[in-house]
């Protein structure tokens, strides 16, 4: 043993080693710098060099979005697992058991209701993270849930899409999602309540099909990517080269497919006015 060695070790035996935890960084997937976690969770999940929209799960929206002490979660329906008994490289049972092990939640989707700047307001929000928030049978029990969960509170329902599509070891099951939320939203129009959509990245597939595209009013977070199909299958179809900015926020508000594109620290705000705003018009009909 060297001199050095013999005196690291001497020291290491009068002064204890810190562990140094290795989740002080975060590396954005914007600009590829290194940031501050604790900076970066405190911006909302948003890069503060490029402002790059980070991908955040249910309980962190409603952790932002909610006045404190408001939000209570609404529970989720229970539906017939692996109803087709599906496997591929992986059994979908053991799917959804490594899913809900990861992220902690039932499924793809979870509601709660609370207030929004004193507003009354029931939320749904779509986990990517669970499955790549795709849609099958529980997203759309859970959907329908919140929508009724919002007609028996008399508030608007809102919902935070980010899916790949409709959930294929679901098969047509997953599909027929579609029409059923589809209904959901006219029930809660019958009943004069306002659906607000905000779509998130990316949400794209089956889900942009049906209730993604259904708002009264859309909104979008900035730079999501917002597509029915790949970039690439549209331009192999077409033939034809797309522009860059193709199938993202900021295209389909200029181009009159969505209402506005609004930045994560402004999303509270912005909700609790367009509550005021539809409810007073809604009323005066």
């Amino acid at each position: 043993m060297s001199w050095l060695n013999r005196v690291r070790n001497a020291i290491a035996s009068v002064v204890p080693t810190r562990e140094t935890p290795d989740n002080l960084w975060h590396k954005c997937k914007g600009c590829g710098q290194m940031v501050f976690l604790k900076e970066y969770e405190e911006n909302l999940h948003v890069c503060p060099l490029c402002n790059h929209h980070g991908r955040i799960g249910p309980k962190e929206r409603f952790a932002y979005l909610f006045d404190e002490g408001t939000c209570k979660l609404l529970p989720s329906p229970r539906v017939a697992e692996d109803p087709l008994k599906f496997r591929d490289s992986k059994r979908y049972a053991d799917r959804l058991r490594a899913a809900r092990a990861e992220t902690g939640d039932p499924d793809a989707f979870l509601s709660a209701r609370g207030l929004i700047e004193g507003r009354r307001a029931v939320i749904g929000v779509q986990n990517f993270a669970f499955m790549g928030g795709s849609m099958g049978q529980a997203v759309g029990e859970g959907f329908i849930a919140g929508v009724e969960g919002a007609i028996a509170a008399r508030a608007p329902f809102i919902m935070f899409t980010a899916s790949g599509g409709a959930r294929m070891q679901e098969g047509i099951l997953s599909l027929m999602q579609m029409p059923r939320t589809t209904v959901a939203i006219e029930m809660l129009h019958d009943a004069g309540l306002p659906y607000i959509v905000v779509l998130t990245d990316p949400t794209s597939g089956g889900v942009m099909a049906a209730y993604a595209m259904l708002g009264d009013v859309q909104i979008a977070e900035p730079k999501a990517t917002l597509a029915f199909t790949g970039r690439r299958v549209i331009e192999q179809t077409i033939r034809e080269k797309l522009p860059e900015d193709f199938q993202t926020s900021e295209y389909y508000r200029d181009h009159g497919l969505i209402d506005m594109v609004v930045e994560r620290s402004e999303l509270r705000r912005t909700l609790a006015q367009l509550i005021d705003y539809l409810n007073t018009e809604r009323a005066a009909a």
